[in-house]
């Protein structure tokens, strides 16, 4: 069997190295890939963007089936072209891809659908959204959301209206974000602790994965501004089996229910970013494709072969595959360059990968490197997740450090507290 996975960072890479371990598989390849990915992947020099270039080659390599990594594609209807095509894909059409595409589209379905998330209210001028600020309609922090796709950057919670008035401006006036700031969402901020929730959808079933715990602000304790993922745990005491139940009734299935009824039914993997507080979960965000970095805490529990899995959904029966998880713990430290997520150098070598590679029990997943003469050097904002398994998260969270400490280049920056929201939270239940 051939697959082809689209992408280029640490989520594709972990998809190629999961994929990689399929006795069903003859070739990983992965378009554009990143260097850390041989020997798992052959590469092949695409964009992800090129639709009809993906469609030629897959045509001519006789690609059995095609994953995507990343939002953009999902979302411009790069699934829509393949099917038209006759070709195996995992992902949603670009009507369901709308969920992640657009924040004021997700608003408006989950009302519709009376799924819970946190009130909200929306803007196309920057002076109304304003005097929604100072007329006090929102009590502070308050959250403001750019509408569009920002690579997980176009969310700042503001403590105070100077500081949302400020964002409004570097969204909606100078465009940090470009034309996803053109539109925005006024958000009421909800207390609480985060999970990432994800399934397998193919339209009318669902197969829940492990639950996991991003980190998405820059520096420890959640300080700074948010990024793409510093970081990221998993294990099974993230969630009670209740708040489990919960999720799945509340929210996964009237997500999938309702796409289906308004004639986009979802079909790959549907990610729902979540705020665990007192009154229940509430939705923060969905993403329409498998979270980054946490397929890289989650595959790596995954002990049923992913094929099995992808194929049983792109054939609409997941309801005849029930995978199996580790029971155990798995945490990834993203190493970031200096100034992520603004600005950052490239080309600063890498020292230390191959010896923390063989480590037992790590996997270094690149995402932002390059291979010149023999060397690893930094190419990108987030470089490296280094990701440890376990039996507990204390354990884990150890090996995972021990395997940073064993990774250098200049301006190298991480957070210490990967994984410490949870240790913290079991031991407050202990002493209950």
């Amino acid at each position: 069997m051939k697959i082809l996975v689209i992408g280029s960072g640490g989520r594709e890479h972990t998809l190629v190295w999961k994929l990689a371990q399929s006795t069903q598989v003859e070739t990983v390849y992965c378009a554009p890939g990143n260097d850390g990915m041989d020997p798992d992947a052959r590469r092949i020099e695409l964009s992800v963007d090129d639709t009809s270039g993906l469609l030629r080659f897959v045509a001519d390599a006789a690609i059995d089936l095609t994953v995507i990594g990343p939002e953009a594609p999902l979302v411009s209807g790069v699934v829509d072209a393949f099917r038209s095509e006759g070709r195996a894909v995992v992902g949603p059409s670009a009507a369901a891809a709308c969920l992640e595409g657009s924040k004021i589209f997700a608003k408006e379905f989950m009302a519709r659908h009376g799924i819970p998330t946190a009130r909200c209210e929306v803007f196309s001028a920057v002076d109304q959204a304003r005097d929604c600020l100072l007329t006090g309609r929102f009590t502070y922090p308050v959250v403001i959301k750019a509408d569009g796709l920002a690579a997980g950057k176009g969310v700042i919670i503001a403590a105070e209206q100077e500081e949302a008035i400020r964002a409004l401006g570097l969204m909606m006036r100078e465009r940090l974000f470009g034309a996803a700031g053109d539109r925005v969402v006024i958000e009421e901020y909800l207390e609480g602790e985060e999970a990432s929730f994800m399934v397998f959808s193919d339209g009318r079933n669902i197969i829940p994965m492990v639950p996991s715990q991003d980190h998405k602000a820059v520096d420890d304790d959640d300080q700074g501004p948010n990024t793409g993922g510093m970081g990221a745990y998993s294990d099974d005491r993230i969630l009670s089996s209740e708040q489990r139940t919960v999720i799945l009734n509340d929210i996964i299935r009237p997500t999938i229910q309702g796409m289906a009824a308004e004639g986009n039914p979802f079909t790959g993997i549907l990610y729902a970013g979540l705020m665990l507080t007192a009154q229940g979960p509430r939705v923060l965000e969905y993403n329409v494709r498998f979270g980054d970095p946490e397929t890289q805490v989650v595959l790596p529990r995954l002990q049923t072969d992913l094929v099995d899995i992808l194929q049983c959904l792109v054939d609409s029966r997941l309801d005849c595959i029930t995978p199996e998880w580790d029971d155990g713990a798995t945490v990834c430290v993203v190493l970031a360059s200096e100034g992520y997520p603004g600005s950052y150098p490239k080309g600063r070598e890498i020292h230390g990968i191959d010896t923390v590679n063989h480590q037992e029990n790590v996997t270094v997943f690149h995402a932002g490197t390059v291979r010149r003469d023999g060397r690893y050097l930094t190419a990108g904002g987030r470089v490296l997740g280094i990701t440890a398994r376990g039996r507990t998260l204390q354990e884990t969270i150890d090996r995972a450090y021990r395997a940073v400490d064993g990774i250098r280049f200049e301006g190298m920056h991480f957070r210490r507290d990967i994984g410490r929201k949870g240790l913290r939270r079991y031991a407050a239940e202990e002493s209950r």
